[in-house]
């Protein structure tokens, strides 16, 4: 596997992929971890989680910068990722054994009650886009659950995989317990039907997450998928439209516009539409774009050369079918991976940048004629990951939260993930949920367990 740097295209460093006979070391090595961890206590797992928090903060900088280099996230956004990180592994470490608390149940026998065991070992197979972030938001939870793991991360960000099994070795996890496996998809993919998986937890795009969903049932392992979003941002009547178009910025840029819940169809009732569009597109062309590496830079380059390219044929498709290019629209004539902040009006449901995933600082903004259009125009797309409401009226748009097709609504703020609540998606954005007490239990055995102090006399029929 290559690092490339996306801000030049220059090679960073290979690394030797892992073959077969290693994988299976690994996979032996997590299972005897595993079988010695699921009886640890939660006191013990939490004293690991918290010396991962406190290892990635001891290496934030060094971790920051490793991110910013292979895959081209603003600096300041990579600080802000590893925060994240330590902080989700010590919201599990301080919660998990609450959240899976026997639960005693009233029965006819003298004790019943349900159990939360852990499945064994999980395969985790994660993107590019929040290397730390989507890795950890996964491992914090199974790992405290008794679980062990083994990552494929993406193949661009090797760096980034290793460094992750180096935190958790530093944090005194037992050896193999958590480990980094430098394979392809396709071998990744022939995992699932290992018995020594139990399990398969995928972020990725909506092709990755039905080839794993595919191979997870034909061998009857549980799977979550976290897949993409064409998340829709909701500008309804008396929304204070300066305000919001810098919020639609931020929601649109964040993570150079490479993140599964950035905002991306922005639908915005027609009183409002013209201010809106003009303050947008003002900021977006305004953005502050250039090397990562520079904490004043608002807008890095993309991943990868592919993605680029494949978000100016959306842009160029889109304007064909009849969108106007208010701003932006054309790769940038600069080493590395640029993209033009891109504003595209007149977007209609059947163009490219309506129904397709914008990976990328390409927005799509969509007239509605009123709330009630708007929220028409939100479910009119095969995802359903998030959507934000913009209003000066909370209650109404609680009311529209009901309707909206999508795992998290958020109403005045930008669609974020939160250890303290569920997130995931439903329709192609996947199914399942992570982080809070739901994502915890998505990889354990609910494990009822009915005792009788003394045998009753005569046979017990019963049915189930």
């Amino acid at each position: 596997m290559r690092s490339v740097d996306p801000n030049t295209g220059a090679p960073i460093h290979d690394y030797p992929d892992h073959d077969d006979a290693a994988v299976g070391r690994a996979l032996d090595a997590a299972g005897a971890a595993h079988r010695d961890w699921r009886d640890a206590t939660f006191a013990d797992r939490a004293a690991v989680l918290r010396a991962a928090a406190g290892a990635l903060r001891d290496q934030r900088e060094r971790l920051a910068a490793l991110m910013t280099a292979e895959m081209g996230k603003p600096i300041v956004q990579s600080d802000s990722e590893v925060e994240k990180c330590a902080g989700a592994c010590e919201y599990f470490a301080e919660h998990a054994e609450r959240y899976l608390a026997i639960e005693f149940i009233p029965t006819d026998a003298s004790r019943s009650y349900v159990r939360h065991d852990p499945l064994g070992v999980l395969l985790a197979i994660m993107p590019w886009n929040f290397p730390f972030w989507q890795v950890f938001r996964a491992a914090a939870p199974a790992l405290m659950a008794g679980n062990g793991m083994v990552l494929k991360h993406a193949s661009n960000v090797p760096g980034c995989a290793l460094a992750i099994e180096d935190v958790f070795r530093r944090a005194g996890a037992p050896a193999g317990l958590f480990t980094t496996l430098l394979i392809d998809a396709e071998r990744a993919e022939a995992l699932i039907d290992d018995p020594r998986i139990a399990a398969v937890t995928l972020t990725g795009s909506e092709g990755a997450g039905r080839a794993i969903a595919r191979r997870a049932g034909a061998a009857l392992k549980p799977c979550v998928l976290e897949l993409g979003g064409s998340d829709a941002f909701l500008v309804l009547e008396g929304a204070d439209v300066d305000a919001v178009a810098q919020h639609a910025v931020q929601a649109r840029l964040i993570n150079n516009g490479q993140s599964c819940i950035a905002a991306k169809r922005f639908i915005v009732v027609a009183g409002a539409a013209e201010a809106f569009e003009h303050m947008f597109a003002a900021r977006m062309a305004a953005a502050n774009v250039g090397n990562p590496a520079d904490r004043t830079v608002e807008l890095g380059p993309l991943a990868r050369a592919d993605l680029r390219d494949q978000l100016h044929d959306i842009v160029t498709r889109s304007v064909a079918a009849g969108a106007r290019l208010v701003t932006g629209g054309q790769p940038l004539a600069r080493p590395g991976y640029f993209y033009a902040p891109t504003v595209l009006a007149g977007v209609e449901p059947g163009m490219a940048a309506f129904d397709e995933e914008t990976f990328g600082p390409v927005a799509a903004v969509t007239r509605a004629r009123d709330a009630g259009h708007a929220v028409e125009l939100a479910n009119h797309s095969r995802y359903g990951l998030g959507a934000s409401i913009w209003t000066n009226d909370a209650p109404r748009a609680e009311a529209l939260a009901a309707h909206i097709e999508a795992g998290s609504v958020f109403v005045n703020g930008i669609v974020k993930s939160d250890p303290r609540l569920p997130f995931g998606g439903v329709k192609a954005s996947g199914y399942g949920r992570e982080l809070s007490a739901a994502g915890i239990r998505e990889f354990v055995n609910l494990k009822t367990v009915w005792v009788r102090e003394t045998p009753a006399p005569g046979a017990h029929r019963g049915a189930e």
